[in-house]
């Protein structure tokens, strides 16, 4: 690893200046600083966990991640369908501002039931472990801060666990995102996620209103994965896209519209086990299937290396 020590006694840059003109070395490249920003801080984004809480340990020890010096951030969807959703809840927790979780849907299933909605309550659910715990109040408290989007302008990427609709831009999305966590976060955190399942409304409107509109909003953060070109949500497609630009298909991955308002950010984003690790450009899907015996992945942000760890099933995917 190169220090800065070394990289005086290089002459990569010699600290003289003519005029306001530094003289750099002919054989400076920035490229050569990388390692020691490395060694200052990195940033790792990660995908689906699930309550995967030994494949995360491992992913994390592959990485060398040193909660002292990198960050964290989670695509969302902590907890459920693994066998340890508890601990993965509490570690995170504990990072506190050394990591970044959005919301994804199931750690809003969580939020539901935790206060009171268990109608959608399901056999396969994993989180009594968490609702009966000691500091179950604590854990739920923090989880309903949570964002539902994250927004690095200095590293100009955006983080959200499932979709945005054609029609939305970064302000619009923010905005929207900002309408969900003031309720979540508000008195009316109850009767919101009372009112939080279910695929209607399928299209978005500025008219939208009341708990319609949230559950939109909803939808599109925690659970969108196909929509038509107008936007209009395809809640019940959840299996692998063909990503064949030339076929004429009605439905869509939401970022393969190419007319969709978001198309200049830097998108990165969980939730799609069936579509697998994928980029292309713009795009950073981290959802390897972790829970259903795929793999675990990380993205570093600083270079977009990718890290990953195998995974035992803990359930197939026809449970979703």
């Amino acid at each position: 690893m190169v220090n800065v020590a070394q990289l005086v006694e290089l002459w990569i840059v010699i600290p003289a200046v003519v005029g306001s003109s530094p003289i750099v070395h002919p054989n400076f490249s920035p490229l050569i600083l990388f390692p020691l920003l490395l060694a200052i801080m990195s940033t790792y984004a990660i995908g689906d966990i699930q309550g995967c809480y030994s494949e995360l340990q491992q992913l994390l020890k592959l990485i060398k991640f040193n909660p002292k010096k990198d960050i964290l951030w989670s695509c969302g969807d902590l907890v459920n369908r693994g066998p340890n959703s508890l601990e993965v809840l509490r570690f995170f927790k504990k990072l506190s501002n050394r990591a970044i979780v959005v919301l994804g849907n199931h750690d809003m299933h969580l939020l539901a039931l935790a206060y009171g909605n268990t109608k959608h309550l399901k056999d396969k659910d994993t989180l009594n472990q968490i609702l009966e715990a000691p500091d179950a109040d604590e854990l739920v408290e923090w989880l309903r801060f949570r964002p539902f989007l994250h927004h690095d302008a200095a590293m100009g990427l955006t983080m959200i666990h499932a979709g945005l609709p054609p029609q939305w831009d970064l302000f619009q999305a923010r905005q929207y995102a900002s309408e969900l966590e003031k309720t979540l976060r508000g008195p009316k955190c109850q009767e919101y996620l009372h009112h939080l399942y279910g695929d209607k409304p399928k299209i978005w409107s500025e008219s939208l209103s009341g708990w319609d509109r949230l559950r939109f909003i909803t939808n599109c953060f925690t659970r969108l994965r196909y929509c038509d070109a107008k936007g209009k949500l395809a809640m019940k497609n959840k299996w692998q896209p063909s990503l064949d630009a030339q076929k004429n298909e009605t439905e869509k991955p939401w970022f393969s519209w190419p007319h969709r308002a978001s198309r200049e950010l830097t998108i990165i984003f969980g939730h799609w086990a069936t579509l697998g690790f994928y980029t292309e450009t713009g795009i950073y899907a981290l959802d390897s299937g972790c829970v259903w015996g795929g793999a675990l992945t990380a993205l570093r942000l600083e270079d977009k290396k990718i890290f990953s760890v195998p995974c035992p099933a803990r359930c197939h995917p026809n449970d979703y």
